[in-house]
């Protein structure tokens, strides 16, 4: 059998219409003007279109477009970085500005060659952001930046509205699928989040088709909740080329509309799951509907205690 015909067949629904309107068009420029990088051309995201050209949204990747890792499931490209820009935050606040977003993503390449894994300047993304834009809430999207507890401390200090760290996979899976990495010291990351700012919605991502069973995707759910995670998203893994891992299985739509249900059930606030869900797609809803869900047990909570 040929490596063509050994690899799996891209299901129906899989399939992406193209959108390249003038938002997408302007889009892109604007992030070429500015010398910015999206994760959304970085690592391939299929939503690029819908997101550009639709909802004209984008996920800012910040520090470079090299990450010191090789995640083999992840398009971004490795090797040493060698520069570290301090005018960035200044440019992602502006292009925000300009694209009048209600909600921004910001995320980065992994940067494990800074001492504090590129936290500083994250952080002073964040508060750019805030001081341009003060009605925009701000979601980030960092590495586990090597565990270390105050480089966790220097991001939160700076008020972002969501964390988002993403576990991407099952525990037996995660030596083979993520570079550096570990099960642990992710699901020990978001507890810190939520131990440092309780009042900040933590929100974890994992993709499926990678070989996980069933009982490991659920598994996994109960240890994100065991560690306070507010919002999950699950999406299907996709080869990004010859050169990562394949795709072991390709999830149906009523499969991903099981696991939602029953990921709600465990006490997930927002769960979005489907096909083509990235960590950051319709973040703008998971983030509203979290903090609705939230304010409204609260108000329970409230009623109870009278």
């Amino acid at each position: 059998m040929s490596k063509k015909e050994d690899l799996l067949r891209k299901p129906e629904w899989l399939k992406i219409k193209l959108n390249t309107n003038e938002n997408y068009t302007g889009l892109k420029k604007m992030m070429r003007e500015k010398n910015l990088h999206t994760v959304c051309e970085e690592a391939k995201c299929p939503n690029i279109h819908e997101c550009w050209a639709v909802r004209r949204t984008a996920t800012f990747m910040i520090l470079g477009d090299v990450c010191t890792r090789a995640c083999r499931f992840c398009a971004v490209k490795t090797g040493l970085p060698t520069e570290l820009d301090w005018k960035e935050p200044e440019r992602v606040a502006d292009s925000v500005s300009l694209m009048n977003l209600k909600h921004v993503v910001v995320t980065a390449v992994a940067r494990d060659d800074l001492k504090d894994g590129g936290a500083a300047v994250f952080a002073e993304t964040v508060r750019a952001i805030r001081r341009k834009n003060p009605f925009t809430t701000i979601e980030v999207l960092p590495s586990d930046m090597g565990g270390v507890y105050e480089n966790l401390k220097t991001l939160l200090d700076a008020r972002p509205d969501i964390l988002n760290h993403n576990i991407e996979t099952v525990r037996r899976l995660t030596p083979r699928v993520r570079a550096r990495a570990t099960y642990e010291r992710s699901l020990e990351f978001l507890r810190r989040a939520k131990e440092l700012q309780p009042n900040i919605p933590t929100k974890s991502s994992m993709m499926i088709g990678l070989g996980e069973t069933r009982e490991e995707i659920l598994q996994t759910m109960d240890d994100l909740r065991a560690n306070h995670v507010d919002i999950l998203t699950i999406g299907q893994y996709l080869q990004p080329t010859r050169n990562h891992l394949r795709v072991v299985k390709y999830y149906r739509p009523d499969e991903f509309r099981e696991l939602r249900d029953i990921a709600l059930s465990k006490g997930f606030s927002h769960c979005e799951a489907g096909p083509l869900v990235r960590s950051s797609y319709h973040a703008d809803e998971q983030v509203n509907a979290a903090s609705k869900k939230k304010q409204l047990l609260g108000e329970q909570e409230a009623k109870q205690a009278q």
